[in-house]
């Protein structure tokens, strides 16, 4: 707008002040920029609104607008005025592209991990790693490592041979019964009365009479050496170790196997027997039963024809096998099916006996339940017997 020069200095200057406050209101809104200061209100709203822009500048505007919308007629003229924000410079986003990261001549591929492969477990609490949702994602179901391929084949343990498993269950419910009862209770009585030294001799003395019929069943397996063992044991034992109750024969090197008519049978050709549980006398198979009457005539203890000594003498026997069996006892507690454990058991620490000992004279990796020393059987010296005619009652 011009104006004649004709006017005043002074009026001429109002009249440009008059024209452009006409012109202010046409201005667009968008292109408005608030030059007052801000109230500390104002300056609040106006961050939480940008903060939930991200920040972005295209909301500067906006949330601008919007913080003294909100604020008007609630300044406060006690605050400090706060200088208004500047926007921020908008800056141009350029298109990314994918940076391939070079690898060397001599390095294979990176292939995809399949499905089969494990994931690795680093999460404390059961926290998952960020590997294994990854895996997740990919293949949908966690890794189930009994269905990995690349895992060797399970070993196969064959199955009990047990066709008279109706009667067998039967029996070991009568052989628990009498355990708990007698057996037991007889066995801790005697721990706990009887000095550990004195349990050991009592163990010694019976294991000392079972060396004979362990060096005549060795020499019908051929083996002869273990057979002179077993015999030099005997011999050593019941000279200075005075009737077998202390053991200098294990000082001197000579090995404590224990063999019998059964293992005999089982060496000679009689691998696979059934099943059979015998009353008092626990677990055995038919082959060890009948084994048991084989090794019956070579029992020094039957040989004492008193029987005020020797039913004793028997009675002493049971009660100390009951006694090392105590350590076993918390094995089978909350067994799913005591009987099926007891069979398994005693069956795989059989086929050991007759057939794994050939091969393995030495093995420190045998585990507790096979080894000799921890599987101590109602022997063959304690089978009932009528007594003998004209014995010292």
């Amino acid at each position: 707008m011009r104006f004649p020069h004709s006017h005043p200095r002074p009026i001429r200057l109002l009249m440009c002040l008059l024209a452009g406050l006409v012109a202010l209101p046409a201005l667009d809104a968008s292109a408005q920029i608030i030059t007052r200061p801000l109230s500390a209100r104002e300056q609040a709203a106006y961050q939480r609104c940008m903060e939930a822009a991200d920040n972005a500048p295209s909301a500067f505007q906006r949330c601008l607008n919007e913080a003294t919308g909100d604020a008007q007629g609630e300044t406060d003229p006690t605050q400090p005025a706060i200088p208004a924000p500047v926007a921020p410079p908008a800056e141009p986003v350029e298109p990314t592209e994918p940076v391939e990261t070079p690898q060397p001549a001599d390095t294979a591929p990176v292939e995809p991990v399949p499905p089969s492969a494990p994931v690795g477990v680093e999460g404390e609490g059961g926290t998952p790693t960020q590997a294994e949702i990854d895996y997740l994602d990919i293949y949908g179901d966690p890794y189930d490592p009994v269905a990995d391929p690349t895992l060797p084949t399970p070993a196969e343990v064959a199955p009990s041979y047990d066709p008279w498993e109706r009667y067998n269950r039967k029996m070991h419910r009568f052989n628990n019964a009498v355990d708990r009862s007698v057996a037991r209770p007889l066995a801790r009585g005697y721990v706990k009365v009887v000095p550990r030294p004195v349990r050991l001799g009592v163990s010694n003395f019976f294991n000392n009479l079972g060396q004979p019929v362990a060096a005549v069943n060795a020499l019908l397996q051929g083996k002869p050496k273990q057979a002179g063992q077993s015999m030099g044991r005997f011999l050593l034992n019941s000279t200075l170790g005075i009737a077998g109750i202390f053991d200098p024969a294990s000082d001197a090197k000579l090995p404590n196997r224990s063999e019998d008519f059964g293992q005999t049978l089982g060496v000679w050709g009689w691998k696979r027997s059934r099943y059979v549980e015998l009353p008092l006398f626990g677990p055995r198979t038919l082959r060890d039963s009948l084994g048991m009457v084989g090794d019956a005539p070579l029992s020094p203890l039957r040989q004492v024809e008193v029987d005020s000594v020797r039913i004793p003498l028997q009675g002493l026997q049971l009660v100390d096998v009951r006694a090392q069996l105590l350590a076993t006892d918390s094995l089978r507690e909350g067994a799913e099916d005591d009987y099926t454990l007891v069979r398994d058991a005693w069956m795989q620490r059989r086929s050991y006996q007759i057939f794994g000992d050939r091969q393995l004279e030495e093995d420190d990796s045998l585990p507790d339940y096979l080894r000799e020393e921890n599987n101590p059987t109602v022997p063959v010296d304690a089978m009932p017997v009528l007594p003998a005619d004209g014995g010292g009652g």
